[in-house]
């Protein structure tokens, strides 16, 4: 008999394959069941949504004056980039590029900037070569020591850090390979739900984090984006709550995230994961209601997920809320909890927690402080690095869009051409503001292509529905700013098209992590002004990143500037009548709140009075703090865009106008300050250079400061005299001059002489006025006098 033969009772070959086929996999992520419908929504405030305007407008418009026919149309140049992009062409030489061409992984970073504009070609086909070799010499030579001096103080801040060795306890043992789900030791309801997901073998970072974490240990954990650390906490934490005590309800796992978004995600891969299970999950976010997650939280769920700010909320506020029973705390993407925005708060829960717990870090770009680390009295935490060496994934393509000078005001109409031609769906785009982001999705609507927002503007409804739409791909774009960024994950990502460019590595890290996750292909496309080349030089260098040039034709792209032009006059049209809805809305709010405190007085007034960790003000200047720092760390790394200068040439005019209007006094006053504090940096910088023993610098003194020291010493001869300098007056003069006073403490004296001599003068010109005057009338009295004789 044929070893390939196959009994079939029935006699059908095509229904025998259906029926052994494996059931679907379940979808992880549903963010759709956790707020309203944003129609109900809209029709409960009376207002319309932003799709309803855009086709309202469309109608009355009619097509729009660029199609998907018409931008295919254009330079062949363009249409074989589009091929390479996909996959379908494999010469990959035209038209995408090495960074080499474009100065992009580090070499030639110290050529004239004049010289690069008038030597790179559109194409980018000639390699820059500017500068003689003795001139590279120098500038080599120049980057050894800065290298050199960064070096040595990297090896002081490390000398005055805490020991890693000592801090973190040893990873021996731990194995970053598992053949499957049944070798870490789960039990059976757990790994019925990994294959309902569809989860077949476990990644490097859950095959080592699950075995120590089910020993209790604390766990510092980083992978690369899309390496499923959800899963590599979540896993763990289930398998302990199956043995809990369950005549005794309690809150017994707290997990904190930076974003709403990412909770909601993980709210839901928990509630799939413990679905053949009885342990029950909490979302806590701000957004939704406050009174059913008050009700949740009072019957004691096993898993809260939440944000910072609202559990602290509702555990100050909320009766029979607390966190005292608390074993397990886990923070996702741990390195934004620790900054600045979010640091204050979680050093607020973790005094909440009690000391007797397990503490968890997820992040693919784990902070390195460990100050920060040992504030969150983590307990000889095992660190785990799953593809330690890779800071990218694997299978990711990154290029960038050259947006030189005179194309800047166009960069929408690049945008708009590239999404029309090229990227055509299941697109995340990256916007650097709120603004920008709803003007963008205006424009894609009005252009006939179907896009969703996400960014802090919106309500909680609009958010998720807009995650759910594009998940489901009811939309090819998804416009947002950097709270897409961390933990979003979306399956048939792409494409990820960072419109502004990120400002550090970590936010390019997590941006271009939204695509190419899980060992899929993903495109990263990043627009650079000539003001963000040698950032994005120092993020490519960071991350290991190969970048290739774009080149965008100029027929589409004037044919996109042309359409956005034609649209200004609805865009403005949307803005106007949004603007309008919300002082209607702003409105009825107040006359809502008047009459429910005429109508319910008594019960207001008699509710407990909410506290808060952090009001409106202290948000608002711990955002400013934020930001401050973030401008200063831009600062120090000697790189800001056109919009930041921009800003500052703003700032200043505006400064020196006021100036103008003050009194000449007080004019005077702030420039004196100014130079004052100017003068006490300088000191404070050259005290610092004589501390650390390095080189001063030589730098030669201005014609000012000669002047004015010459002229200071003149002065303090004529005022001493000539012998003015001998035995103890020579010595005291001596032990003055070594003292070496500070430029404060100069102006202070030198202001002072001026001073007396000033009244000195005056009361001079006084006397000599009055004896003038006294003198004068002693003779007109005697002439009087002698005329009445």
């Amino acid at each position: 008999m044929d070893p390939s033969f196959r009994f079939d009772p029935d006699g059908s070959d095509d229904e025998a394959p259906a029926a052994r086929r494996k059931p679907a996999a379940q979808s992880p992520w549903e963010f759709s069941s956790y707020a309203e419908s944003v129609a109900e929504e809209h029709a409960r405030r009376r207002t319309t949504s932003i799709d309803e305007k855009i086709s309202q407008l469309r109608n009355g418009r009619g097509k729009p004056v660029l199609s998907d026919d018409d931008s295919e149309s254009g330079s062949g140049e363009d249409d074989s980039d589009d091929e390479e992009v996909e996959g379908e062409s494999g010469d990959d030489e035209d038209e995408l590029e090495e960074s080499e061409d474009e100065e992009l992984e580090g070499s030639g970073d110290e050529e004239e900037e004049g010289e690069e504009e008038e030597e790179e070609e559109a194409e980018g086909s000639g390699d820059e070569e500017a500068g003689s070799e003795g001139e590279g010499e120098e500038e080599e030579g120049d980057e050894q020591r800065e290298e050199e001096e960064e070096d040595a103080e990297e090896e002081e801040d490390k000398a005055k850090t805490l020991d890693p060795s000592k801090f973190f306890a040893s990873s021996e043992g731990a194995s970053f390979h598992a053949n499957s789900f049944l070798e870490l030791n789960l039990s059976r309801p757990l790994i019925r739900a990994c294959e309902a997901l569809g989860y077949q073998k476990p990644t490097p970072i859950q095959a080592a984090c699950i075995p120590l974490a089910l020993t209790g240990r604390d766990i510092c954990g980083s992978a690369i984006t899309g390496s499923g650390k959800t899963a590599a906490f979540s896993l763990p934490v289930l398998e302990r709550l199956l043995f809990r005590p369950k005549r005794v309800p309690a809150i017994r796992v707290l997990i904190l995230t930076p974003t709403r978004e990412l909770a909601a995600q993980i709210h839901s891969m928990i509630e799939k994961l413990a679905q053949f299970t009885d342990i029950r999950c909490c979302l806590i976010v701000g957004g939704l209601s406050t009174k059913v997650q008050e009700v949740a939280l009072r019957s004691m769920p096993d898993i809260v997920v939440a944000t910072p700010g609202r559990i602290i909320d509702h555990v100050r506020n909320s009766l029979s809320v607390g966190l005292e029973d608390l074993a397990v705390v886990i923070l996702d993407e741990a390195d934004r909890l620790l900054e600045l925005g979010f640091s204050a708060e979680i050093q607020e829960l973790i005094r909440m927690c009690p000391k007797r717990r397990q503490t968890m870090l997820f992040s693919a770009t784990m902070t390195e402080e460990i100050d920060e680390l040992v504030k969150l009295s983590l307990n000889k935490p095992v660190r785990l690095e799953a593809d330690p060496s890779l800071k990218r994934p694997a299978t990711l393509t990154e290029e960038f869009v050259r947006i030189r000078r005179a194309r800047e005001s166009n960069q929408e109409a690049v945008l708009l051409a590239l999404c029309l031609k090229t990227f055509k769906k299941n697109v995340i785009i990256f916007s650097g503001t709120k603004q920008s982001a709803h003007r963008l999705k205006i424009i894609f609507g009005l252009s006939g292509l179907k896009a969703a927002e996400l960014h802090g503007n919106l309500t909680q409804a609009q958010r998720l529905e807009a995650l759910e739409l594009f998940k489901k791909q009811e939309t090819d774009y998804l416009i947002a700013t950097d709270i897409a960024a961390r933990g979003i994950d979306i399956v048939g990502v792409r494409t990820v098209i960072n419109f502004a460019c990120p400002r550090d590595v970590k936010t390019y890290l997590h941006r271009v992590g939204r695509t190419a996750r899980a060992g899929r292909e993903g495109y990263a496309v990043t627009f650079v002004t000539d003001d963000d080349r040698s950032l994005l030089k120092a993020i490519a260098k960071k991350a290991g990143s190969q970048l290739k040039s774009r080149i965008v034709a100029e027929k589409p792209v004037a044919d996109c500037a042309k359409l956005i032009e034609q649209l200004e006059g609805q865009i403005s049209t949307i803005f106007r009548e949004e603007r309008e809805e919300r002082e209607v809305r702003k409105a009825e709010m107040e006359l809502a709140k008047a009459e429910n405190m005429v109508a319910h007085k008594d019960d207001i007034y008699s509710r407990p009075k909410r506290t808060w960790f952090a009001s409106e003000r202290e948000k608002k200047l711990l955002a400013k703090a934020a930001k401050d720092s973030l401008d200063q760390g831009k600062s120090t790394s000697g790189v800001i865009s056109a919009k930041q200068a921009e800003e500052l040439r703003l700032n200043e005019k505006r400064r020196r106008e006021n100036e103008k209007n003050l009194p000449r006094k007080k004019r005077r006053r702030l420039e004196a300050q100014r130079e004052m504090l100017e003068d006490d940096e300088e000191d404070d910088e050259e005290a610092k250079e004589h501390n650390k023993g390095g080189k001063r610098a030589n730098k030669g003194q201005s014609v000012v400061d000669v002047a004015y020291r010459k002229a200071k010493s003149m002065k303090a001869a004529s005022k001493h005299g000539p012998g003015a300098g001998k035995g103890k007056n020579e010595k005291n003069a001596r032990q003055h001059s070594e003292k070496a006073p500070t430029r404060q403490e100069e102006m202070h004296d030198l202001f002072q002489s001026d001073m007396s001599e000033w009244k000195q003068g005056r009361s001079l010109k006084k006397n000599n006025n009055f004896a003038r005057k006294k003198a004068k009338n002693a003779f007109k009295s005697k002439s009087r006098y002698k005329r009445r004789k």
